[in-house]
């Protein structure tokens, strides 16, 4: 074989090299996503879960108390240290420290509506994480510049004010830290809380609320976590995911998200198994309690909707339906973050779960079978 064939071989075979590695590396990528459990236990519930199957825990919540972030009591400043201690056994875990939830930003609006109050409160957020050593803070206001708990306040130019928040928060933590926020998976928040193209490239990921997409101030029955849309029903983590890929979010900092609880309605009328129907909201049911009041033994039937892929339940004796993540779904959800390339998948929250065969146990098992194919 002359030389110039000999150098041609050798280019190929180099080529062929390359892009195998460079396949095998991006599988692998793809395949080790986030798994991000929300945490609003007491100090001694974390030790029932199996900590290793997570990458992020978000103790959940503080709050502000002036213009400062503020843990709330020494009750919760123990569980922080707890969670933060969990490190040294497993030392890529991330714990963050979190503001608001629904019913906590009350007084976000106007505390960050000034330059003050943001570098007051970025500077307390630093302050927090050097003192509990975690590792940033995901921001759950519900909602900036929309309608969110009753009596908050809001207003139109949250929508900015978000904006120069998060630039607050990332000149005091630096690069370090993590940030993330909460986001409504539904088009009213897409549209009019969040100026995504100047606030994605300061965050590590957005953690679409993909729940209670039926809330419980619905007077009609429907998928509250539903991966797809149907034709009755538009809103759902897919439909918010496709939105936000539109208007440039990369994916790999969309985390989408799960629901380890069911929601309830009473004086259901059996019509269509009791989806999409007139009701009065009546519980949330963590996934630990499905065992004692969402069974077949309790008078449940339950079904599936093969297009959304969402699981739903109906009493016909009682006329209370139930819509809710299950073990498939949520394999569904993890498979879904892992084809499209997200950050990962979220859910609130880690207590609700059974700590033996739960739901953690269903996104961790897809997690792994796809890592050993990527291998």
């Amino acid at each position: 074989m002359n030389k110039p064939l000999i150098q041609f071989a050798a280019l190929i075979f180099l080529t062929l090299i390359f892009f195998s590695f460079k396949k095998n590396s991006q599988e692998n990528a793809k395949a080790d996503i986030a798994v991000i459990a929300y945490y609003s236990g007491n100090v001694d519930a974390i030790d029932k879960y199996d900590v290793k199957k997570l990458t992020h825990i978000i103790y959940s919540f503080c709050h502000l108390k002036g213009n400062r972030l503020n843990v709330d009591n020494e009750g919760d400043s123990a569980t922080i240290k707890k969670l933060v201690s969990l490190k040294k056994d497993h030392p890529k875990l991330k714990v963050l420290l979190s503001l608001g939830g629904w019913g906590g930003c009350e007084f976000c609006s106007p505390v960050f509506s000034t330059e003050a109050g943001r570098k007051e409160f970025a500077a307390s957020v630093k302050e927090l994480n050097d003192y509990f050593m975690t590792d940033g803070i995901d921001l759950d206001w519900e909602y900036p510049g929309i309608p969110g708990h009753p009596g908050h306040a809001w207003k139109a130019e949250d929508k900015p004010n978000f904006t120069e928040l998060v630039r607050s928060i990332r000149k005091s933590l630096g690069q370090k830290h993590e940030i993330s926020f909460a986001a409504g998976g539904f088009p009213r928040f897409i549209e009019q809380s969040i100026e995504w193209e100047k606030v994605m490239p300061l965050v590590n990921n957005v953690n679409l609320m993909s729940y209670d997409l039926v809330s419980g101030f619905s007077t009609v029955t429907g998928h509250h976590t539903p991966l797809y849309s149907n034709a009755s029903q538009k809103e759902s983590a897919d439909d918010a995911i496709q939105h936000l890929l539109s208007i440039g979010v990369p994916a790999n900092k969309i985390v989408i998200g799960g629901a380890f609880y069911a929601r309830t309605w009473e004086n259901v009328e059996n019509i269509n198994n009791g989806l999409y129907q007139p009701g009065k909201f009546k519980s949330f049911v963590p996934y630990r309690r499905f065992e004692n009041g969402l069974t077949e033994n309790d008078g449940f039937i339950f079904y599936r909707d093969t297009i959304s892929k969402a699981p739903y339940a109906y009493n016909a004796a009682q006329k209370t339906f139930a819509t809710f993540d299950d073990a498939l779904s949520i394999q569904n959800k993890t498979q879904y973050s892992i084809d499209m390339g997200l950050k990962g998948i979220m859910f609130w929250e880690l207590t609700n779960d059974n700590p033996a065969n739960g739901l953690l146990g269903e996104i961790y098992k897809i997690k792994k079978a796809n890592d050993s194919k990527a291998k």
